[in-house]
């Protein structure tokens, strides 16, 4: 008991820290937000494009998808949260430079997100209570992005003021679906 109350707390504080750096960041939009010309010298734009939004209602949804990760998947540890959103933003960003180079301006968390999600979904495929529904949230994943490359995203993009870049939900899918695989056998290989 002890310990859940323990694991739960440092969920608490992990959120309202990340929210709260989140907002603060917001508040200096384009001090940190993606701009391709300045990305290699402003290197803090790897990472930082990711944690501001468009608009202060993008950055609520996208707070709000991301309180619920830590408590669906309960099972993932504060530390698996923070090398996601350490590691995500850096290849996206690296993605969008190198592979995307239309892509001159970003910001929002929601391809992180995406990224996170199919992450953590991929790693409790693993655990034979949980494997449903990880398997419904990727399959939840894969529909989102099905739709979004074929019917738009109008209604979001309409909510959030700006366009909705569905190629950073993508390569946050791919992205998640690598680390995810990384852990996964690096633990295998740690636990021989």
């Amino acid at each position: 008991m002890q310990t859940s109350v323990h694991f739960f707390r440092n969920k608490i504080i992990f959120l309202a820290v990340f929210i709260s750096w989140c907002a603060w960041l917001q508040v200096f939009q384009d001090s940190f937000i993606y701009w391709q010309d300045s990305l290699l010298q402003e290197f803090w734009r790897l990472w930082t494009a990711h944690w501001v939004h468009v608009s202060w209602p993008h950055y609520v949804l996208n707070m709000l998808a991301f309180i619920c990760l830590p408590f669906i998947f309960p099972r993932a540890s504060v530390w698996n949260f923070v090398g996601l959103l350490l590691s995500l933003p850096v290849l996206i960003s690296l993605s969008f430079y190198f592979f995307l180079p239309d892509i001159e301006a970003y910001a929002g968390l929601s391809g992180v997100l995406h990224g996170a999600y199919a992450a953590v979904a991929c790693v409790h495929l693993l655990y034979k209570k949980e494997r449903g529904f990880a398997t419904l949230v990727l399959f939840l994943i894969f529909a989102k992005l099905v739709w979004e490359n074929t019917m738009g995203s109008a209604g979001t993009a309409q909510l959030i003021g700006s366009p909705v870049l569905v190629e950073a939900h993508l390569l946050g899918v791919i992205w998640g679906v690598v680390l995810a695989n990384i852990y996964i056998i690096a633990n295998y290989w740690l636990d021989l």
